[in-house]
């Protein structure tokens, strides 16, 4: 295998890495105490291009292979992971799936938008009952003439409050998983409504939402695809999604080693400074190799999304990145805090906001004990759920 990065890939990455020096780590601190991004950060990662890396030119894209993709989602990741969860959700989940099962009538309304950052998109698949189990979801949606009508609740939706559209997942019939059905509902629709959840460990800065669903009337041709066939959408969608948490999880983790090590060079007691303690040097080196070790899987699931492998094989190792990134973001995150010591427990340091962020990154797009099912199933052809 080729470790070595292209020059364009290399571009990409030191491209993204300017931006988050100059436009977002300033912020980060202040969007974090008021818990809110500033919107304006959607518009100039549109205008770098960064909200349609990968998609097709004619749409308003950029042209980038996965790879690219996961380096400036690492970048975003290290910068802050409420503004990298912007990103892998409008364009990773919703724009990339538009895309693959989008007609041309919903290409051309809706990506130009997504990609300009015009307009964002949220994912609006978990359910207060239905998280790991999407299968089981209760949001229905009924036919009347040329038109489906709508009702039911979302929750935990990242870009909720902030989208013009949603990529919604409903049930059209009783038939388990083979009776979901995706849709793109704009979200002025009347009879949908966008409450925020507040309150949250971390990702303070990102719109998390509620969404309630009280007939909601949409045309046909808001449909995504065939009937019955949005569960494999959304499955399919958060496979290479996997991906992005998983850069976005390195990300987190090398900010937290970075400060970790500089602090620890500044840091003075018993007359020297604290990096010349051995206890300390392990920290950081066990940080070091786990960080390293997170994005070579994730490169190499990224690569293998480019490369077209089969489904399964491509789900393999895009829940081996996110499984191993996402716990190694937790403990490297916590190392860092641990060499702060009781500064690291304020805000007034970095490293407590990257220990909240990671919390979550084991959750939402398949919890840690979900990615070791998929990997355990794919290992022994026996499926654990049954």
């Amino acid at each position: 295998m080729d470790f070595e990065l292209t020059d364009t890939q290399v571009a990409f990455r030191e491209m993204a890495a300017q931006f988050v020096d100059a436009e977002i780590v300033p912020h980060v601190r202040d969007w974090d105490r008021r818990e809110e991004v500033d919107l304006g950060i959607v518009r100039k990662l549109g205008e770098l291009g960064f909200l349609g890396l990968t998609l097709p030119e004619e749409y308003g894209g950029v042209e980038a292979d996965m790879v690219s993709y996961a380096l400036v989602i690492e970048e975003l990741g290290r910068g802050d992971s409420s503004v990298r969860g912007i990103v892998s959700v409008s364009l990773g989940l919703v724009s990339k799936s538009i895309a693959a099962y989008g007609t041309e009538e919903q290409k051309r309304r809706w990506l130009p938008m997504l990609t300009s950052g015009e307009g964002l998109g949220c994912f609006a698949l978990t359910e207060p009952d239905a998280g790991s189990d999407p299968g089981s979801l209760t949001t229905r949606a009924r036919r009347d003439g040329e038109d489906w009508v709508i009702t039911g609740q979302k929750m935990f939706i990242t870009n909720g409050t902030w989208a013009k559209v949603a990529l919604l997942f409903a049930r059209t019939s009783d038939d388990g998983g083979r009776g979901i059905t995706a849709f793109l509902v704009p979200t002025d629709s009347p009879g949908f409504t966008a409450n925020t959840v507040h309150g949250k460990l971390g990702l303070r800065g990102q719109a998390t939402a509620e969404l309630v669903l009280d007939e909601v009337r949409v045309p046909d041709s808001a449909r995504l695809g065939e009937v019955g066939k949005g569960l494999g959408i959304a499955l399919g969608a958060l496979t290479k999604g996997r991906i992005s948490v998983a850069a976005g999880a390195v990300g987190v983790a090398q900010a937290a080693l970075s400060v970790a090590t500089r602090y620890a060079g500044e840091r003075v007691q018993f007359g020297k400074p604290i990096a010349a303690r051995q206890l300390v040097q392990e920290l950081l080196a066990d940080s070091a190799v786990e960080v390293e070790a997170a994005r070579l899987l994730t490169l190499r699931a990224a690569s293998l999304a480019e490369r077209g492998v089969s489904r399964q094989e491509l789900a393999t190792a895009s829940s081996m990145a996110k499984l191993h990134a996402s716990e190694t973001a937790v403990r490297v995150s916590n190392n860092a805090l641990q060499v702060f010591g009781g500064y690291g427990f304020i805000d007034e340091y970095p490293v407590g906001k990257y220990v909240r962020d990671a919390r979550v990154l084991t959750l939402y797009e398949g919890t840690s004990q979900v990615q070791k099912l998929i990997i355990g199933r794919a290992l022994t052809g026996v499926d654990a759920l049954i």
